[in-house]
């Protein structure tokens, strides 16, 4: 049963934002779903080629405790594959300018973020490279691509913080390090 089509059947009667964090199904096992790390889905090795089911498979993904990524359903739950973040945020839109300023990102999966006290940015280091990341809810975090992380270092400003120059940005009354010069 623990098939792409159990999933949807588990989904048949599904309305409305998914309260996945609510939920307490038995775990029952894994299934082939994969994440890449571009944000590609991917279903038994193939790409997953319907926005519509990648949408509704993101509205019931959770991250559980031990940081393993699952599908959940009123009924089951399955774990999955997740090379990195479960989202990318794709396009990047400013409202506003400095501290007043507003950041939206589009993610791969259409789902719009503002960036704020509920929303995050962060920006660690892997691999000797940025790993931006914008957190959407529940644990789940948006990797930002290459393309809208360079779009917010151009807008960042300099700021001396704790006696070293930083890039920071501004959303929703929220100050952001995107690192150091």
């Amino acid at each position: 049963m623990n098939d792409t089509s159990s999933l949807l059947r588990g989904l048949k009667d599904f309305k409305g934002p998914a309260p996945v964090h609510l939920w307490n199904p038995t775990h029952c096992g894994e299934i082939d779903i994969r994440i890449a790390r571009d944000g590609q889905w991917y279903h038994e090795g193939s790409p997953i080629q319907r926005p519509a089911l990648m949408q509704l498979f993101a509205s019931v993904l959770r991250r559980e405790p031990d940081g393993s990524y699952c599908l959940v359903t009123p009924v089951e739950k399955l774990t999955i594959q997740v090379d990195d973040c479960p989202f990318v945020a794709q396009l990047l839109e400013r409202e506003g300018s400095g501290r007043e300023q507003i950041l939206r990102f589009t993610l791969n999966t259409g789902e719009r973020v503002e960036a704020g006290e509920t929303h995050p940015i962060t920006v660690d280091t892997r691999n000797g490279e940025p790993h931006p990341v914008l957190h959407v809810r529940n644990g789940l975090d948006a990797l930002l691509a290459r393309a809208v992380f360079y779009q917010l270092v151009e807008l960042a400003e300099r700021e001396e913080v704790d006696g070293r120059e930083c890039l920071v940005m501004w959303s929703g009354g929220v100050k952001f390090m995107l690192g150091g010069t």
